[in-house]
């Protein structure tokens, strides 16, 4: 079932929103959010699992939450 959202990684995109608080939650000095969260993905180490009609990628400190239909990055946050 995780080969889904990795099939689809170039689908995977955010608003011009949710994309400033993106870059706020992570206190993010990268550009590019979704690079960040696309490259996540890609890292062997990451814990990533489905709930309802979302998806949750963490690793290291940051989890990632994206819808699992339209591949929108909803939120991310740094976690302990």
């Amino acid at each position: 079932m995780n080969q889904d959202l990795l099939n689809n990684i170039d689908e995977i995109h955010t608003t011009e929103m949710r994309y400033e608080r993106i870059k706020k939650n992570l206190k993010c000095s990268k550009e590019d959010v979704v690079t960040l969260c696309k490259e996540d993905l890609k890292n062997p180490k990451i814990s990533l699992y489905r709930a309802g009609k979302n998806w949750y990628a963490s690793i290291g400190s940051r989890r990632w939450t994206i819808h699992a239909k339209s591949y929108t990055i909803i939120t991310a946050h740094l976690i302990n």
